[in-house]
This record gives structure tokens, sequence and C-alpha cells, in this order.
């Protein structure tokens, strides 16, 4: 054999190993991508779950003849912000994904206060219906937790893939760019004071 059948086969050996992994590489990319589309699916269906139950909570505190009309106003307008406020799987910038946790910031903290308005009105509380609804919230904040955190997960293995060496380089290429996760409110690092 000559040196140029050799050469001509190292090349051709060197083309298809680099064609191999460049598949290789763009289809964990895509995989990884449709993870992060997934969980961020999921944190949406969580929090949607969560203003579905609001207009039942509502109206079971409606019930109540003198309860504050201005808490359950703003939990009705802070939960038609929070409905209205859509983001893209496949378009999540910090921008957006910054508005989106601030709308249901505002929301979480419209339903906070209602539930601290409550605990003076004991017939309230007894209703079955409102325990009811205030353990599916309890229940679904939690969710929305996990949910979150299953996200965080998924962008920070699709990032780490992403930026790694020789993918940074494919991911570049093919428009894969970093994504943004969740991050804790302005001033969730100090501890509430508690006075009695």
């Amino acid at each position: 054999m000559s040196t140029k059948n050799i050469t001509l086969i190292v090349i051709a050996a060197l083309f298809v190993i680099i064609g191999y992994r460049g598949c290789t590489g763009y289809n964990s990319l895509v995989t990884l991508d449709e993870g992060v589309t997934k969980a961020w699916n999921n944190v949406q269906s969580d929090y949607q779950r969560r203003a579905d139950l609001i207009p039942n909570l509502v109206n079971t505190v409606k019930g109540e003849a003198n309860f504050e009309k201005s808490t359950l106003e703003n939990v009705v307008q802070a939960r038609a912000s929070a409905t209205q406020m859509k983001v893209d799987a496949k378009d999540l910038t910090p921008e957006k994904l910054a508005q989106f946790q601030a709308s249901q910031g505002q929301l979480s903290q419209a339903l906070g206060r209602l539930l601290m308005v409550t605990e003076n009105y004991p017939t309230l509380r007894a209703n079955e219906a409102f325990r009811g609804l205030q353990a599916q919230l309890e229940g679904t904040e939690n969710r929305i937790k996990v949910s979150r955190n299953d996200f965080n997960t998924a962008v920070a293995d699709y990032n780490i893939k992403a930026r790694s060496f020789p993918m940074n380089i494919l991911a570049g290429i093919t428009g894969f760019k970093t994504k943004e996760g969740f991050k804790a409110e302005a001033g969730a690092q100090k501890a509430p004071e508690v006075k009695f």
C-alpha cells in the first residue's frame, strides 16, 4: 500500500469518527433540550393547577358576609395577571423567565395575604370546603417547588453539555444556547422577622 492510500484511509477514518461524534453530540443536545422543555411544561402545569383552584377558594371565602373585599379583588387580579403570562419553552430568555417568576410571585403574595386574613374568620376556617381547598393549595405549592427544582436540574444538565468542550463548538454552530433556570426572589436570603 502506498503512503497516499494510507493517508486517504486515515483522513477518511477521521471524518467518520468526527461525523459520528458530531451526530451523537447533536442528538444528546436535542434530548437534553427536550428534557428542559418537558420540565418547563411541568412547571406551567403546576402553576395552572394553582390558578384553577383559586376561583373555588375565592367563592368559598365570599360566603363569609363581612370578608375584606379588597383582599379578594387583589387575589383575582393577581391570578388574571399570572395566567396571562405565557412563556414558550423554546424562548426561555432570562427576561421572560424573570417576568413569569414576578407574576407568579405576585399571585403567591396575594394568596398569602388572603390566607392570613382568613385567620380572623373562625367560621370560615371551620368550613370544610375552605379547609380542603387550603390543603390542595398547600400540596400544589409543594408540587410547584418540586417542578421548579426539576426544571433547574434539567437546565443544568443541558447547560453543562452545551458549554463543555468540544460540544460547545457544535452547540454554537447548531444554535443551542445556554438556558436560564429559576432563581430565588430578591430578598429571599433574609429570614423573615417574627414578633410576638
